[in-house]
Order: structure tokens, then sequence, then C-alpha cells
């Protein structure tokens, strides 16, 4: 499963650099997109007792199915690696109606990033402390979410405490977004 992990990512590297021939931009059920991603990583989660707190978000995102599903796969991986046993991740949204986005978060309860290492997370090559110890580290994964989520569009943000987990805040633009309540 890692060595698939990792040659999907560096194939993504690759093919990251000339991306926008082969973007295909259209509406998707969010929900169908997280599904996709967490079907991949649900026999980590049960090997890692890790509890998922999920509803439905009805949300529709214009964006590229493939592209975004990688990245919530590299989202979602982080939060496995990271957490320990017993712990949560939490997928929700927030709905934003002063600056016209919807933020999609993925929340876990893991170990946190130092607050010395946030500017730098997004670094290609960069892997901070976390990834130091834990020697597996690329340094690639996040590095390829923001260029892939900056080349759909769609803004990436993290915020973590140690000890206490990370937020992972996807940004999709209201013109790129439908919710259905």
């Amino acid at each position: 499963f890692k060595t698939e992990q990792y040659v999907e990512m560096v194939l993504t590297y690759v093919r990251m650099e000339d991306m926008s021939g082969d973007l295909m931009l259209k509406e998707y059920a969010l929900d169908n997109l997280i599904k996709q991603a967490l079907k991949k990583y649900s026999r980590m989660f049960a090997m890692q007792k890790l509890a998922l707190h999920y509803e439905a978000l009805r949300v529709t995102v214009t964006t590229d199915e493939k592209w975004l599903v990688f990245v919530l796969e590299q989202i979602l991986s982080n939060a496995i690696k990271y957490s320990g046993e017993n712990h949560a991740v939490t997928i929700h949204i927030n709905r934003n109606e002063a600056d016209n986005t919807c933020e999609f978060v993925i929340s876990d309860q893991g170990i946190g990033i130092r607050k010395e290492d946030l500017p730098r997370i997004f670094e290609k090559g960069y892997t901070g402390y976390n990834g130091r110890a834990d020697k597996t580290s690329t340094g690639i994964g996040l590095y390829l979410c923001r260029e892939i989520t900056k080349k759909l569009g769609h803004g990436i943000m993290i915020t973590s405490e140690i000890g206490k987990g990370t937020d992972v805040t996807i940004v999709f633009e209201r013109n790129n977004l439908d919710v259905r309540d």
C-alpha cells in the first residue's frame, strides 16, 4: 500500500508540471469525491482504530475529480499517519456568506505541527520536525496539495496545535460552488 502511495505521488509530481492539458473541470458532488478517498484509506482507519466523524455535506463544487481526490487522499494519509490510536478524524464544511466561500475541513486529533514549521509546510521537500522524526516523510505531499489546489482555483491552509491536532482547509470560491440545504 505504501509503495503504491509513493509511486502515485511521484507520478502526480511528474504529471503536475503540465496538468492544464489533463484538467476536466466539471461540477461534482463533494461527498462523492470524499467517499472515493475514504474508500482507499478505510483499512488504514480500521488498523489505526481511528473514528471518522462525517455527515453528508451536500455541496457541489466545480473542480477536477482526479486531481481533487488526490489532494483529499494526501490529507487523509497525513491525518492517519500523525494520529494516535483511538483518535478521530472529522470532515465538515464551514459556510462563510461574508466572503462568498465555503471551507472544507479535515481535522485530526494527532500530534500537531510545531508553530515554527507551519510557515514552511507547503515547501517542496520540507518535512519539519514530525517528518524528520517519522523518517518516511518525503516533503512532497503537502507541496503537491498546494500546487494542485492553486491550479484548480481553490485555496488551502493549515492550522495546528501541538498535542491537539491539525485542521486542513480547502477553500472553494462561491463561483465554484453550489450548496444544497
